[in-house]
């Protein structure tokens, strides 16, 4: 009888573990549930200056490690950038980027770039640390300004190349869309250019030819002499006028002195525009303001070359106002043709925009 139930309990014992095992098992066919798949996350954050100041429109630029797959090992993994800008709020958001470390790129006008890093984690919504920019150091700011005298020089460069058919100088009149003042050097290097010019010498000499044919200023006399002085004199009026005109009071006033081509609008409006700059004029600062430098320059020169021109052809005080007047008129004219005509007939200009906005 023990015995009996000896051997019962023994072979119980046995087939247990493996009921319990068959039992545990599936059924066959059936599928097992697959392992939780990662999901995507987002990054956030809000720029903002040293002060706490918001900063709206910054670049924010974001370097993505995309991991190795199947058919891209681990040493070639791919490196993606994705590219927004800070909101009116300083705001700024990723959405659906890859888990993993990530860093982001933040500029901004004025202030210097910026970098930090960090990890995105499955389904993170990640904020990320404070973005506060410093402000650009004092050496940018110093080159800025060396970048504008850059430009300028570069605008005379072409200037000086201006041509009437390809050989009258032109070189007071920029076509360029976009043009940066003049420093007080480059003002005295444009009419130092202008009157060593050979066209210059040349116009000079016809004039005086034309006075003397007309006995004009007859107080110089005629012959080899009389031409001399003549010569000298329409000279003189062209370094006084010249000098003073487009380069010491410019220098002075922070004004100036070149033509700056319209191009666009209506016939009436740049007929309007052209004849208003015979009067009026560009500061160094960009904006509009009464051309002191042409009209002062224009009656100071008129009362120099009494210095020089016969005692019975010098113009008294009444004279020098009203060849003042005429001088404003002629730069009128002069405009007109430089706004309508001129460009037409000086060669090889750079293919600029026209100016809009004047």
């Amino acid at each position: 009888m023990f015995a009996c139930l000896a051997l019962y309990l023994a072979l119980h014992s046995i087939s247990s573990p493996a009921q319990a095992q068959q039992q545990s098992m599936p059924p066959p066919g059936t599928q097992l549930p697959s392992a939780p798949q990662p999901v995507s996350g987002t990054i956030r954050g809000t720029v903002t200056d040293t002060d706490g100041a918001i900063i709206a429109g910054a670049s924010i630029t974001l370097h993505e490690t995309q991991p190795p797959s199947e058919s891209r090992s681990e040493s070639e993994s791919e490196s993606k950038d994705r590219q927004t800008t800070s909101a009116p709020d300083g705001r700024f958001t990723f959405p659906n980027v890859p888990l993993g470390p990530f860093k982001l790129t933040v500029t901004a006008p004025r202030f210097s770039p910026l970098q930090t890093s960090g990890t995105l984690h499955s389904g993170e919504a990640y904020e990320v640390p404070e973005i506060s920019l410093p402000a650009a150091s004092l050496a940018i700011d110093m080159q800025v300004t060396a970048s504008q005298q850059d430009i300028a020089q570069a605008q005379i460069e072409i200037e000086e190349k201006q041509r009437i058919f390809g050989a009258i100088p032109n070189f007071y009149v920029s076509y360029a869309p976009h043009p940066v003042p003049l420093t007080p050097k480059q003002k005295f290097e444009l009419a130092w250019k202008t009157l060593i010019d050979p066209i210059t010498f040349t116009a000079t000499g016809f004039i005086a030819g034309i006075e003397q044919a007309q006995d004009d200023f007859g107080g110089y006399g005629q012959g080899s002499q009389g031409y001399a002085k003549r010569y000298a004199a329409a000279y003189g009026d062209a370094i006084v006028g010249t000098a003073i005109g487009n380069a010491i009071l410019p220098s002075i006033l922070k004004q100036d002195p070149r033509y700056f081509y319209k191009g666009t609008g209506t016939t009436r409006s740049r007929a309007l525009y052209a004849m208003a700059n015979s009067v009026i004029c560009k500061g160094d600062n960009g904006r509009w303001q009464p051309n002191y430098s042409a009209i002062i320059g224009g009656a100071a020169a008129g009362g120099i070359s009494n210095f020089y021109y016969p005692s019975a052809d010098r113009n008294g005080t009444t004279l020098t106002l009203e060849n003042t007047a005429l001088g404003i008129a002629g730069s009128a004219i002069q405009n007109l043709f430089q706004e309508f005509l001129v460009r037409k007939l000086t060669p090889h200009l750079p293919e600029y925009k026209t100016q809009s906005g004047n």
